[in-house]
Parts: structure tokens; sequence; C-alpha cells
């Protein structure tokens, strides 16, 4: 059994779950970059990849940022 199309791109997160993401370190908000396939977190400094459509929220394969 197939899933019906969805309307946004396969490696993107689902914007429903986005909405209920926090950042795991401060519990804060994230923001979407979706030019570089991340969820930002300001107040942690950390950028959390999203592979193949999931976030991946672990501190320890979160990138760095000024």
């Amino acid at each position: 059994m197939t899933s019906p199309p969805s309307d946004r791109p396969e490696d993107t997160a689902d914007p429903k779950l986005l909405e209920i993401l926090v950042c795991p370190v401060t519990k804060g908000p994230l923001e979407l970059d979706g030019a570089r396939r991340e969820l930002i977190s300001r107040s942690a400094k950390l950028a959390y990849p999203i592979r193949d459509g999931i976030p991946i929220m672990l501190p320890e394969e979160a990138r760095k940022i000024e």
C-alpha cells in the first residue's frame, strides 16, 4: 500500500511536525532553513539537520552556528 502524494518535497520535514518541535537543549523555538535543510536554534546556536524529511534532533549531530 502506498501513501497518497504529498505537497512537499521528499527531503523536507512535515510542517505540522515543525510546529511542535523545540530545541532539545533550550526548549526554545526553531526556525526552518529550507535551503540548507536545517532547523535553527538561535538560543543554543545550533543547526539541526533534516535528513530524508526527518529532523535529527540530537545535539551531537547539530552544527554550531554563530
